[in-house]
């Protein structure tokens, strides 16, 4: 079975097109350091080859995913230069500033995208890590004023999530408790389940001082403890030492140093590149069930679009052919279901093209209708006018029939106006619902504008011809008068009603309300806007309006009732939006200067849009409240009053104007129906439905005529760019799947070590605790603890010749007998004794060379 890393790396290889924040999904190792604290050294020994920048300052200015591969042969690649292998790492070098040069440029900016290398190597174990930028404090050259912030994001970026570890890097010779790394790291893993501490520099400091009981996790303690590495000085990159060379001395430091000598096998570059191999092994296992179920949600969400882009064949000739057939066939029956409704994928957010049109039949035309309602008083004036030109010079002693013809015939002509604009509004409807069908045509942006133009264009030809017909049964209506209507009130019933002057005629003309008037026209929020002034502002209420009333409630229970408003003698105007308000206000008032509500003139209702409105004022309507007219009307009115008085001052002329007002108002209560019914019918057949018939029959013809084939299927830039992301994706995560389910998840991983008491890192800034850097005599070094260890890491690297294994030697059985009382407080040494009957010598060996994973590894790598 293959390994766990090298697996991720052909994830890694699956997602590489796929930009960064796919490959932050992965598992990986990020390096968190100060500015100069060894971070690229350890990196280099890691690799065994001097590849990365070197100089003072700020280097490492882009993350550096390094990725480490074992294999036969040593070279490197980059994602960026696909295809070319690196054999000398002089020229990695060189790549890797020149491309950090490319995106950042020449004087020390920094940049998040990261450069991804590969290193092929016998002398690595399989490793991701990523090196980024040092924790700086001063911005130099053209760096920018918040240059600690910006590399701390960067750094954020990555630790922050669950699926790096993080490998806090600190000098040896710096105070430990004011690790920059070490503060991060417990910002984003406060439980310390992905933080590995390593201690650079142990050779630089001061003598007579030494950093043994922070490795051995005595001092400043972390959950998984402390590596201590020797990295090459800068005399030694200078004289070009040989990597190999650093290694055989950094192990030769750690045998022959009194202070390290005991732990020397738990130490060094070749033991911290186990520690991580096998970290990163149990992190991938441990955070792949979630990385699945991260990969399967993301390809089921692609999967519909991925089932569009499959059929896709470019070099099938008729593609193009087929293409359009399914998009003209798509629109017909998204334009349908826009009108028609439909149950599926139905649109929550806004009402779809064909509910619209239904307000505009059934309340928007109402409302229109009502507002060119005529003037009682001109009316009259105008019957008035009309019998005395018919009698002329003679005095009529009947009522004329013809007064009532012109009346109504110009009454009816002016229901043209009403009827053309619910065209114009069901037209305008139709082409934005078009608009928003094209938006699936978008990959051919020809055949978009095409279709919308040739659309819209029969749309405003089947307008005209609805005018025309609309015009057409308005002059149906003037040209003859059926005063033999069943509906008709006839000359006697007006005769006998004309003593009595009927003011709620007009009002309710239109509407054979039923006998119980307590029929519900509409329920709904409403907020008061006037009455809530003196009370700390507007308050909102639940209306519902019946055939003779308005009353509102606390809430929409119905249970505790404010009050009932009687709808006699009231009518609506509109009020002017206040700035200070997003809402929209009608009020409500008494004709007859009343006040509408207490001690108030005007009932000043609110809601949140203009259409709101308009929906209640139709609701009004139907309860016979109409629109008051302009703000001018009322003086208009009472100059009128004298002349109409003028004419009325024959009793004989009153009546006839009472009767013939009574026949206009029954006859145009006949004409309001008809019309309220035909004309919502005339649109549909003239307008809707045949525009549905056209796209389904004749726009793919006349798409065929209006341009050529292959222009007007010409797919656009971004959407070609798209499909082929889409698809690459797709093909990833698929890939993806299928490599996460060759892994063998039944290998027992090694548990996390037990938690430690690190709140020294929270209090750091506070009170540090003592230096790391204390005396310490060569009597206090501990032989027995190097059997515990075992002696994994030492096939790593060359065997140590005679002289760096003979140190150690005199000093194994001389501090034997003074040894168990010197560290009995902290456990390490005292763990002695009892350690061998658990687990001899050997075990941990065992676990090197077979790869099995027993109990009593995990101490042999965690438990610092």
């Amino acid at each position: 079975m293959e390994g766990l890393i090298p697996l991720v790396n052909r994830l890694q290889d699956a997602f590489a097109a796929l930009g960064q924040n796919c490959l932050l999904d992965l598992p990986q190792i990020a390096v968190v350091g100060g500015q100069s604290a060894g971070k690229s050294s350890v990196l280099e020994n890691c690799v065994s080859r001097d590849f990365l920048p070197r100089g003072s300052g700020i280097v490492t200015r882009r993350p550096l995913v390094l990725q480490l591969i074992t294999a036969k042969t040593e070279y490197a690649e980059f994602l960026h230069c696909k295809g070319k292998k690196f054999t000398d790492f002089d020229e990695v070098r060189q790549e890797i500033e020149a491309e950090t040069d490319r995106v950042t440029g020449m004087n020390k900016g920094i940049s998040s995208i990261p450069i991804n290398l590969r290193v092929y190597s016998p002398h690595v174990l399989s490793l991701t890590l990523i090196d980024l930028p040092g924790i700086t404090k001063v911005p130099v050259g053209d760096q920018p004023p918040d240059i600690e912030q910006q590399i701390r994001d960067m750094i954020m970026q990555f630790i922050s999530r669950e699926n790096c570890l993080i490998l806090a890097v600190t000098p040896a010779n710096t105070d430990l408790a004011n690790s920059d790394a070490l503060k991060l790291a417990k910002e984003v893993d406060p439980q310390g389940l992905r933080t590995i501490g390593v201690i650079t520099k142990l050779d630089l400091m001061d003598e007579g001082t030494d950093a043994r009981e922070v490795l051995e996790n005595k001092l400043l303690p972390l959950r998984r403890g402390y590596i201590g590495v020797v990295n090459r000085s800068q005399k030694d990159i200078d004289g070009k030492k040989d990597i190999k060379a650093a290694l055989l001395a950094e192990r030769k430091f750690f045998l022959s140093h009194p202070s390290y000598r005991h732990m020397a096998d738990r130490m060094g570059t070749p033991y911290l590149q186990k520690v991580l191999n096998q970290q990163l092994t149990n992190h991938i296992r441990d955070t792949l069930p979630a990385f699945r179920s991260k990969l399967q949600s993301q390809l089921l969400s692609i999967e519909h679009e991925v089932e569009v882009y499959k059929n896709f064949r470019p070099e099938d000739p008729t593609r193009k052919t087929k293409a359009l057939l399914q998009m003209v066939q798509q629109f017909s029956v998204d334009f349908e279901k826009r009108i028609e409704g439909s149950g599926d994928q139905v649109d929550t957010l806004e009402l779809s093209g064909g509910a619209k049109i239904n307000r505009i039949f059934h309340e928007r035309f109402p409302f229109e209708l009502v507002k060119m309602e005529f003037n009682e008083k001109e009316l009259r004036r105008e019957i008035s006018y009309a019998i005395k030109n018919i009698h002329g010079i003679r005095t009529g002693l009947f009522t004329p029939d013809m007064a009532f013809e012109a009346i109504v015939k110009k009454q009816i002509v002016k229901l043209k106006g009403p009827c053309l604009k619910s065209v114009d509004l069901v037209m305008q409807e139709l082409i934005n619902t078009v608009k928003k069908c094209t938006k699936k045509l978008a990959t051919y942006p020809r055949l978009c504008e095409e279709t919308e133009r040739i659309v819209a264009g029969y749309i405003r030809e089947r307008e005209e011809k609805t005018k025309d017909q609309m015009l057409l049964l308005i002059d149906i209506q003037v040209s003859y008068i059926n005063t033999n209507h069943e509906d008709f009130i006839g000359f006697a019933n007006a005769q006998q009603r004309s003593s009595q002057v009927n003011k709620s005629a007009v009002g309710n003309q239109g509407t054979n309300l039923p006998p119980s008037r307590q029929i519900v026209i509409r329920k709904g929020w409403l907020t008061i806007n006037n009455i809530g002034i003196m009370k700390g502002g507007s308050k909102e209420y639940w209306f519902v309006l019946t055939a003779e009333s308005l009353s509102w409630y606390k809430d929409d229970e119905e249970k505790e009732k404010k009050y009932m408003l009687p709808l006699d003698n009231l009518k609506v105007r509109d009020v002017e939006k206040s700035f200070m308000s997003s809402k929209h206000i009608f009020a409500l008032f008494n004709t007859e200067q009343r006040n509408v509500y207490k001690d108030y003139r005007f009932l000043e209702l609110a809601c949140d849009s203009q259409e709101e409105v308009d929906s209640w004022k139709a609701s009004l309507l139907r309860a016979g409240v109409y629109p008051d007219k302009s703000s001018g009307s009322n003086k208009t009115e009472n100059e009128e009053n004298g002349q109409a008085d003028n004419f009325s001052m024959d009793p004989q002329l009153e009546r006839q104007v009472e009767t013939i007002r009574n026949l206009v108002d029954s006859y145009m209560s006949i004409i309001n129906k008809c019309i309220r019914d035909l004309i919502p019918k005339t649109i549909m057949h003239l307008m809707i439905n045949n525009v549905k018939e056209f796209i389904n029959a004749e726009l793919l013809a006349h798409l065929y005529s209006s341009e050529d084939q292959n222009t007007l299927m010409e797919e656009s830039a971004e959407q070609a760019q798209r499909r082929d992301e889409t698809l690459r994706m797709y093909q990833a995560l698929k890939e993806a799947l299928a490599i996460i389910g060759d892994i063998s998840t039944s290998t027992v991983s090694t548990p996390a070590p037990p938690p430690v008491d690190d709140s020294w890192l929270q209090q750091a800034r506070r009170s540090p605790p003592p230096s790391p850097s204390t005396p310490r005599r060569p009597t206090l070094n501990n032989p027995p603890t190097r059997p515990l260890s075992g002696r994994g890491p030492a096939p790593a690297i060359p065997s140590p010749g005679p002289q760096s294994g003979a140190p150690p030697v005199p000093f194994r059985p001389g501090p034997l007998p003074p040894f168990p009382s010197a560290g009995e407080a902290h456990g390490g040494p005292p763990q002695v004794p009892s350690r061998p009957t658990r687990a001899p010598p050997s075990v941990p060996r065992r676990a090197d060379t077979d790869g099995s994973s027993r109990p009593d590894s995990p101490p042999l790598l965690l438990d610092l």
